[in-house]
C-alpha cells in the first residue's frame, strides 16, 4: 500500500540553456509526449492525493500545455502550478511550493526533466519508505559515468551519510559510483522543518535539498537509500544530445512491449512508435513506420515499409502497403491502401474499402468495398457501398470560397478521367462516362455522358503516303 495521503511535487523550473530552444525544456517531446507529460503520468500511477509543479522558464506556456492536456494524458489527480522566483537552488524550488507541503503528510519529490522513469519504481520507493517508518528516502543508481551526479555516500554500515555534489566533491568522493538521481521521498513536515535550516553551499552558495537529508536524518528520523539497478531512469534532459539518447532508449522500451505482446517489428531499430499507441496482436510492421499519437491498430494487420500513422483508428486484418500515409482518420477491417495513398484528416474508410496508387481522401467516407484504386482526389465526399471509382477521378469540392459535398450513392460504376464539380448527386447504380465532367444531378441506374464529341479532321497539309 502507498502511504497516506502522499503527494507527488515535481520540480520543472529550470531553463534548459543547453537546448538553445525557445520552447520550455519540460514541453519538449519524447515518444509522442512532453517531458513532462511523462512524469506527470508515472505519479497519477500512485494516485496522489494531488500533484504540485514547480515551473519558472516559460511558466505561463508550460501551465497552459499541461492544463489543456491533463485529461488526455490520463491525469486524474488535482494539480497545482507554483512559481519559482527565487533561483537560488533546488531548495529554493521546494520552497516555492511550500503551500502544497503544508497540505500533506508525505511529499514524493521528482525531476521535471526524467522522462525515463518507471511507475513501479515509484510505488517501490513510497512502500519502502512508510515500511521503514522513515523520514527521508532517496532514490540511489550506480551508472558508469558519474560526472555531474550528486553521489550518495554511505557510512561504515553502509547505510545514508549524505550527499555530495559534484562541485564539492573531492578525489575518493568522485570515485563513487552511487549517485543522486534527485527523486525523493519525504515526511512533509521534518522536510519543511529542514529547509529553514540550510546553509548556502558550493562556489555559487546554492541551497541544497540533498541536504535536507542529513538534517532529518540527524533529528533521528530514518533517512534510507532505495537503489535501483536501471540507472536509465535517471538520466535527465539537459540538452538536444540527451533529448536525443532518452528518445533511443524509450523508443527500444515501446518495441519491446509490443513485441512482448505478439506483435512482428522486422527490423525494431527502424521503427518509430509513440508511447500512447497501441497494436493487436499479430501485427506485422516492416522497416520504416512512424505510428504516432493516439494511434490504434487492430490484430492481424500488415504494414509495409515507410508506412505512416497519426492520431488514427485502423481495425483488425487491415493492409497498409509501401508508403501509405494516414492521419486523424478511421479504417475497418479488411481494408487495403496503397502504396502510397494518402488519407488526410477526417477521413472513413468502411469494410473491405480499398485506396490505392497515389490516390488523396481527404474528408470522405468511402462505403464498404468500394474502390478508389488510381490516381484520384476524393474529398468532402459521402461514397456509397461497391462503388468503383476510374483513375484520375476527382471531386471538385473547392469553389475560391467555399467546400462542397459529393454524395455517390451505392453500386455507381465511375469512369476514368471524371470530375465531379459539388455540389453534386449521382444516385445509387447510376454510370459515369470516362472523360465526364459532371455538373448535375445523376439519376438512379442513370447514364451520364458530359463530355464533347470527338472530332477528326483531315490535316491537309500532312504528306500522303506513297
Amino acid at each position: 500500500m502507498v502511504a497516506k495521503n502522499i503527494a507527488v511535487l515535481i520540480l520543472a523550473a529550470g531553463k534548459g540553456t543547453r537546448m538553445k530552444s525557445s520552447l520550455p525544456k519540460p514541453l519538449h517531446s519524447v515518444c509522442g509526449f512532453p517531458i513532462l507529460a511523462h512524469i506527470l503520468k508515472a505519479a497519477q500511477a500512485l494516485n496522489p492525493a494531488a500533484i504540485g509543479v514547480v515551473i519558472g522558464h516559460g511558466a505561463e506556456q508550460v501551465k497552459e500545455v499541461v492544463s489543456a492536456n491533463l485529461s488526455a494524458w490520463g491525469i486524474t489527480a488535482p494539480v497545482d502550478f507554483f512559481v519559482q522566483t527565487d533561483l537560488s537552488g533546488s531548495a529554493s524550488a521546494v520552497k516555492a511550493a511550500l503551500p502544497f507541503l503544508q497540505k500533506h503528510k508525505t511529499v514524493m519529490i521528482l525531476n521535471g526533466d526524467t522522462p525515463l522513469l518507471k511507475p513501479q519504481t515509484l510505488q517501490e520507493m513510497a512502500q519502502q519508505f512508510e515500511a521503514q517508518k522513515a523520514g527521508s528516502l532517496v532514490l540511489g543508481v550506480d551508472v558508469p559515468n558519474p560526472f555531474g551526479y550528486g553521489r550518495i555516500v554511505r557510512d561504515s554500515k553502509g547505510q545514508f551519510e549524505k550527499i555530495v555534489e559534484q562541485s564539492d566533491a573531492d578525489t575518493a568522493t568522485q570515485k563513487i559510483t552511487e549517485i543522486n538521481s534527485g527523486m525523493y521521498v519525504f515526511d512533509s513536515a521534518s522536510l519543511q522543518k529542514a529547509l529553514t535550516q540550510l546553509k548556502p553551499q558550493g562556489p555559487k552558495k546554492e541551497f541544497y535539498l540533498t541536504d535536507t537529508l542529513s538534517i532529518i536524518k540527524k533529528s533521528g528520523l530514518p533517512a534510507i537509500v532505495f537503489t535501483s539497478n536501471d540507472f536509465e531512469q535517471a538520466l535527465g534532459v539537459n540538452s538536444r544530445g540527451q533529448l536525443a539518447e532518452v528518445f533511443q532508449i524509450m523508443r527500444a522500451r515501446i518495441n519491446q512491449f509490443h513485441m512482448d505482446n505478439g506483435v512482428t517489428l522486422i527490423n525494431p531499430q527502424d521503427t518509430y512508435i509513440d508511447a500512447g499507441v497501441k497494436i493487436g496482436a499479430d501485427t506485422t510492421i516492416a522497416s520504416g513506420c512512424y505510428l504516432l499519437g493516439n494511434t490504434q491498430i487492430g490484430a492481424n494487420c500488415t504494414l509495409e515499409s515507410s508506412v505512416y500513422i497519426n492520431d488514427s483508428k485502423i481495425a483488425d486484418n487491415v493492409t497498409l502497403k509501401l508508403g501509405t500515409y494516414i492521419e486523424e482518420s478511421e479504417v475497418a477491417e479488411t481494408c487495403q491502401l496503397g502504396p502510397y495513398a494518402h488519407l488526410r484528416p477526417k477521413s472513413v474508410l468502411c469494410k473491405g474499402a480499398k485506396v490505392g496508387n497515389f490516390s488523396e481522401i481527404k474528408k470522405a467516407v468511402i462505403g464498404e468495398g468500394s474502390k478508389v484504386n488510381h490516381l484520384s482526389y476524393i474529398g468532402d465526399t459521402q461514397m456509397g457501398a461497391g462503388v468503383n471509382v476510374g483513375a484520375g477521378t476527382i471531386t471538385c469540392n473547392y469553389d475560391g470560397v467555399h467546400k462542397h459535398q459529393t454524395v455517390i450513392e451505392d453500386h455507381v460504376f465511375i469512369g476514368s478521367n471524371v470530375n465531379f464539380v459539388a455540389p453534386v448527386t449521382v444516385h445509387e447504380y447510376a454510370k459515369i462516362g470516362a472523360g465526364s465532367t459532371v455538373t448535375k444531378e445523376v439519376s438512379a441506374n442513370g447514364l451520364a455522358i458530359a463530355r464533347s464529341r470527338q472530332v477528326v479532321l483531315e490535316n491537309k497539309g500532312a504528306k500522303k503516303n506513297d
